[in-house]
């Protein structure tokens, strides 16, 4: 079975890093915009997907990125589950888990001196170390 996923897009807004209450392990849900043509109408529309990093994915996203810069992002599709308390309807919405990340189009133009950052990509898993 295979279930991965490659998009690239616009942050909608800054990142917002979260920490889960039990264990405090890093969180960050944001939303990309994705643009693509209708080629019959040569029209462009825009698709907005939710994506949520976990851990080191995280506290780099926050770190580098922010409202309306580009990024790759390579994950995978998650369904959750959940009832509303109010109203108790059950939602299941599609997310997409971000595994690594990349930058894409141009670095910022301000004073912050990321300019390491933008010269690699970001794989979480390249710095573990098999134990």
């Amino acid at each position: 079975m295979l279930n991965q996923v490659q998009i690239m897009g616009r942050l909608t807004k800054n990142p917002e890093l979260r920490y889960t209450t039990v264990k405090g392990i890093p969180v960050l849900s944001f939303a990309v915009a994705c643009d693509r043509r209708i080629f019959k109408d040569r029209e462009q529309e825009t698709d907005f997907y939710n994506v949520v990093a976990w851990q080191s994915t995280a506290e780099f996203i926050a770190k580098y990125f922010t409202k309306g810069q580009m990024i790759c992002i390579d994950g995978r599709l998650q369904q959750r589950t959940y009832t509303d308390e109010k109203t108790g309807v059950t939602h299941y919405p599609v997310e997409i888990v971000a595994e690594s990340v990349h930058f894409a189009g141009y670095k910022r133009d301000d004073n912050q001196d990321n300019s390491a950052a933008h010269e690699a990509e970001f794989d979480p898993f390249a710095s573990k170390t098999a134990a």
